[in-house]
């Protein structure tokens, strides 16, 4: 037999198999980005805001507002959760903006202790305060009879109905006032945000209609609402949609999204259903 190569009938050799791969150390991250720490980082800087309104001073709202801040005897506090301090589009700058400092004051977080807010405790013992909640155990505004010996106060939280309900349930200062809603069938302006129903109003929305009756002076829910037009007006005209309420879009069966997964808010857009359902039966 001849000793040169393989014989053919043994087939081509096997291939080397390639070699697993290999995640790159830390020492070759650091390596690779190196050059990246070094590059210059643009820094965001926010649009310059208006003093007054707080909105951008190229879509400012200060024209709509009054000339001078509302002559109002009853106080507002506002309670509002964090997470609305950082919403572009707030109401609560523009109802602020519509009233004297004194008259508006505004307090933000969750929970709100007798120890860090001592004035806040004050306020919720005077005779005088009320809080706006609604629920079962609210009397209807318009059947308050407002005292005259003191100023009258109206406690009022800004956030989601989710957030709202944590903080007046969660904080037992806000249990100590008369709780009071409002009994109205206006439909929210603030069409740009949406709402669970027809009747659900923007923070602003409720102290215009608020003080109209406690102050007995129905131009002042003119007054106030008029930024609030303003501000909508002007997001429709670039882009933004109109929201409808998620009771109009179960009720015309407009509303594709899917149920939502948490059991809460399954079950809020369950009893939003039920509730639509014996309406029209």
């Amino acid at each position: 037999m001849e000793r040169g190569g393989g014989s053919s009938a043994a087939g081509p050799s096997p291939s080397p198999s390639p070699s697993p791969s290999r995640s790159p150390s830390p020492s070759e991250d650091r390596e690779c980005c190196a050059g990246l720490w070094e590059l210059p980082v643009e820094r965001c800087e926010r649009r310059p805001e208006c003093g007054r309104c707080s909105r951008p001073q190229k879509v400012c709202l200060c024209p709509f507002l009054p000339i001078h801040p509302l002559k109002v005897s009853t106080c507002l506090y506002i309670i509002q959760h964090p997470a609305e301090e950082s919403r572009v589009l707030r109401t609560v700058p523009l109802l602020a903006a519509c009233l004297p400092p004194e008259k508006c004051k505004i307090l933000i977080g969750r929970r709100f202790s007798e120890d860090r807010y001592p004035e806040l405790a004050t306020v919720c013992r005077n005779p005088s305060t009320l809080i706006l909640y609604p629920g079962a155990e609210a009397t209807n505004l318009e059947e308050v009879t407002l005292g005259s010996s003191s100023p009258p106060i109206m406690i009022i939280i800004d956030g989601t109905w989710s957030q709202a309900k944590d903080i007046f349930y969660k904080n037992s200062l806000f249990r100590l006032p008369k709780q009071v809603q409002l009994k109205t069938n206006i439909s929210s302006q603030y069409v740009i945000r949406t709402q669970p129903t027809n009747t659900c109003l923007s923070t602003l929305e409720c102290a215009a209609v608020a003080l109209t009756i406690m102050e007995k002076n129905k131009s002042i829910q003119e007054t106030i609402l008029r930024p609030l037009q303003a501000l909508c007006s002007f997001q429709l005209q670039h882009g933004a949609q109109i929201h409808h309420s998620k009771e109009h879009l179960l009720k015309n069966g407009l509303y594709d999204k899917p149920m939502p997964k948490n059991k809460r808010k399954l079950r809020r857009m369950e009893l939003l259903q039920n509730q639509f359902f014996f309406r029209k039966k």
